[in-house]
């Protein structure tokens, strides 16, 4: 390419969640793209992130990092910053799901899914902005929402994760906006299902009438997220801000 619009050589790109599925994934292909990474996970990452470096020949470490506290994450950005010598992107992927109907969960499950889900991506945005701001940087943020922020998902009960996801975009909507001015631009991923070590141990019965569902008559794969992710965290999409990009194979249009 004559232009290459989507490379990210010369950046730094934090990775919450990302020890396994979609954000394990997606690290790999944002240091394809030529990124260092900062992984961020409560578990101990540092076997992906070697494997990543020797890979790739990027830069890559972990740091064990709990998003839902704002003093954990105000840590690891200050050392991933200082180990990377500077920060440039954010890949806010960290999320879970509680499968209960409403009427069966419980404060405790509500609390934790609305805190790693939204709290978590709101704290993590928050600091990796300030840090920006305070270093007069630009910078790009990418979120992981869901599909589940668009539609209610059958047979399973999950409000709770549904609520946190449609929060999620409406948050990345609100940053883009506010942060318009300072040269960071916040958009939003909101895949469909995806084939991961979680989704293929939900029930099976479950799983075949999701398959059945959708237009494709399969689950994606986290690699099929990868493109877009790269496209809104690169200079190809220097307009764009704000954005809720669905990719879930065609499920939410029937």
């Amino acid at each position: 390419m004559k232009h290459d619009f989507f490379s990210l050589k010369g950046k730094v790109c934090i990775v919450t969640g990302g020890y396994q599925g979609i954000g394990e994934t997606v690290a790999a292909y944002l240091a394809d793209a030529g990124a260092d990474i900062a992984i961020f996970d409560m578990a101990d990452a540092s076997s992906v992130a070697e494997k990543i470096a020797a890979e790739y020949g990027v830069r890559a470490k972990a740091y064990i990092c709990n998003v839902t506290d704002p003093e954990n994450v105000q840590e690891c950005i200050d050392k991933a910053a200082e180990d990377m010598g500077t920060l440039d992107l954010l890949f806010n992927n960290a999320g879970i799901c509680i499968h209960k109907p409403a009427l069966e969960c419980e404060p405790k499950d509500w609390l934790k899914v609305i805190d790693v889900n939204l709290n978590g991506v709101y704290y993590v945005a928050q600091t990796f902005g300030r840090y920006l701001v305070a270093n007069n940087k630009k910078g790009n943020i990418v979120n992981t929402a869901s599909m589940s922020a668009t539609i209610v998902n059958i047979p399973q009960g999950q409000a709770s994760y549904n609520a946190s996801k449609a929060a999620v975009v409406h948050l990345t909507k609100s940053l883009a906006v506010e942060w318009a001015d300072k040269g960071i631009r916040v958009n939003c991923i909101s895949p469909g299902y995806i084939r991961t070590a979680i989704t293929g141990n939900s029930n099976p019965e479950w799983q075949k009438l999701w398959i059945e569902s959708i237009p494709y008559k399969r689950m994606g794969t986290p690699e099929e997220l990868a493109g877009a992710v790269i496209y809104l965290l690169s200079d190809a999409s220097t307009y764009t801000s704000g954005c809720d990009m669905i990719i879930d194979g065609c499920f939410t249009l029937v």
